[in-house]
């Protein structure tokens, strides 16, 4: 007959039959037990001062622990043979356990090969008290679950392939898990990746779905939200710590390969797989979005929890709701970080634009906060510049940034070229205003660079009466400006003409032959005899 171990409740009923008058065989039938057994608890009994007249009072707690330590046979340190075989292979068991890394079935076999035949049940607790419990086989206990509205606890599961749209072939797809300490009422936010949009455009769904903001997010120690992992002390991702100041919640990270620490959520995604992704068809992550709202509010929520012993949905109405902090009404407006280094030209870039920082940070690194208006840019915790948002492909260039004598050039400010121009003289700045009147007129700002460098080569006096007297001719050019400093020729005053007697030339024709008014009309003979006279003598005065 194999071992059967003797309850106490069994014990107590032989004793209390016994009491009533009942022998030893009567006691066999009545309790299902052996005569030799009811006959050593009834001497153990009787030596331990159980009186047949004294009643059932007799037989309380203490009395019957007595019983049973002194009928149960006797063990040094609480334990049998069988630990004592344990304990001769001591530092064998050790070697296999630790150095091996073998399991307790593989040393149990082992041992048998040897001859030592023990209890696995033993075998394992021996196991357990000289190298330490397996993991994940230590003790454990309940933590409470805190107030209503306290805590949520939040973890990513991977749930399958899905249809995207978006790229037209199937991916992987995770599931953002909310489940809060109380109600344990899950929502579900499905994504194809686990970025920082993802987590908080998640976040964003579920303060929708639950109509408010729990106190306390407890994530697990994913990228997007932990950028170090510790057990006491994480360093947090500061886009997800900003996200946080401004719904209003506080953030308590859980350590890393520790499921422990948020035991609701972690047992929640393995429900969500099974129920409601597994065995599905879906259209695409819309279609899945939709249905997964459903499920949380119908076969989840409305389902019995094993642990609370209430539907999740109602459960949360009743209790958590009331305890929301109010849900956001607008967008949270997700910012981009990057630490860029400032290049030679007095620019950073970020998402794909450009951003100009003071010339003393050249070559250092900068920290960047820009959001959907503004980028900020901080160097060692001090803010050193703003600028509007530009989109990819653009530049905000502030001219402070910029060596004072590149910054017209660069940016390509005419009329600031033009006054600069002017404040060394009125010419000077008509003359240059001039110069830059063309349909392209950044192409002639060096030339009004190389006026104004002759300008402090020969000085504003000078070349202002220059421009002068070129503008007066008309002649705008800046290489006939310094020719004309070189030769000193800007302040040489131009001659009147001189007044005289105009000399008669020799054979000059009189004036009457030049008339076109109608007069008398010459003798055609007398025209013809005298036009021979004045080429004879122009003969004779030729010889």
């Amino acid at each position: 007959m194999s071992f059967r171990e003797v309850r106490v409740f069994e014990v107590r009923e032989v004793l209390r039959l016994w009491l009533r008058g009942e022998g030893l065989r009567s006691v066999e039938r009545l309790a299902g037990m052996d005569r030799k057994t009811v006959r050593r608890y009834v001497e153990a009994a009787v030596d331990t001062g159980l009186d047949r007249d004294g009643g059932e009072d007799q037989l309380n707690d203490v009395f019957l622990a007595l019983v049973v330590e002194k009928v149960r046979p006797h063990r040094t340190n609480g334990h049998g043979a069988s630990w004592r075989l344990l304990e001769e292979q001591q530092e064998k068991i050790r070697a296999w356990i630790d150095d091996e890394d073998l399991t307790v079935v593989k040393v149990h076999t082992l041992l048998a090969r040897q001859g030592i035949s023990v209890p696995i049940r033993t075998l394992e607790r021996f196991c357990a008290d000289l190298c330490g419990p397996r993991r994940g086989r230590s003790t454990t206990v309940r933590v409470a679950d805190g107030e209503p509205g306290d805590e949520l606890q939040v973890d990513f599961g991977r749930m399958g392939l899905l249809f995207d749209s978006e790229t037209d072939r199937r991916r992987v797809c995770h599931a953002l898990i909310f489940t809060p300490c109380v109600s344990r009422y899950s929502f579900v936010w499905l994504c194809f990746s686990q970025t920082m949009a993802d987590v908080i455009e998640g976040c964003e769904a579920a303060w929708a779905f639950y109509g408010g903001v729990f106190r306390t997010v407890i994530p697990d120690n994913m990228s997007p939200i932990v950028d170090k992992a510790n057990p006491t002390e994480p360093r947090l991702n500061q886009a997800f710590v900003e996200y946080a100041q401004d719904r209003g919640f506080l953030i308590d990270a859980t350590r890393v390969r520790r499921p422990q620490d948020k035991p609701r959520v972690e047992r929640t995604v393995t429900y969500v797989r099974r129920s409601f992704f597994a065995g599905e068809t879906f259209v695409d992550r819309s279609d899945a979005q939709r249905r997964a709202v459903l499920w949380c509010t119908t076969t989840a929520g409305l389902r019995v929890h094993g642990t609370t012993a209430c539907r999740p949905a109602e459960h949360f109405a009743t209790v958590e709701a009331p305890a929301l902090s109010p849900a956001p009404v607008f967008p949270y407006d997700l910012p981009h970080y990057a630490t860029p280094k400032v290049h030679r030209d007095h620019h950073i870039e970020v998402a794909k634009a450009l951003y100009s920082v003071p010339g003393n940070l050249i070559g250092r690194h900068v920290d960047v906060r820009a959001d959907g208006q503004l980028v900020k840019i901080f160097y060692r915790g001090q803010l050193m510049r703003t600028h509007p948002r530009q989109p990819p492909g653009g530049r905000s260039t502030d001219p402070e940034d910029l060596p004072a004598h590149k910054s017209i050039y660069a940016l390509r400010d005419l009329k600031r070229l033009e006054s600069l121009a002017a404040d060394h003289g009125p010419a000077i700045g008509a003359y240059a205003a001039v110069i830059l009147d063309h349909p392209l007129p950044w192409t002639k700002m060096r030339q009004v660079y190389a006026l104004l460098g002759l300008v402090k080569k020969w000085g504003p006096a000078r070349v202002d009466e220059a421009c002068a007297k070129a503008a007066q001719a008309e002649a705008y050019s800046v290489s006939l400006i310094g020719r004309m400093l070189e030769r000193a020729t800007e302040a040489n005053v131009e001659q009147p003409p001189i007044q005289g007697t105009l000399l008669t030339g020799r054979f000059v024709r009189p004036p009457e032959d030049f008339r076109l008014s109608p007069g008398k009309p010459r003798d055609p003979a007398t025209t013809d005899s005298a036009d021979r006279g004045a080429d004879a003598s122009t003969a004779r005065g030729g010889r």
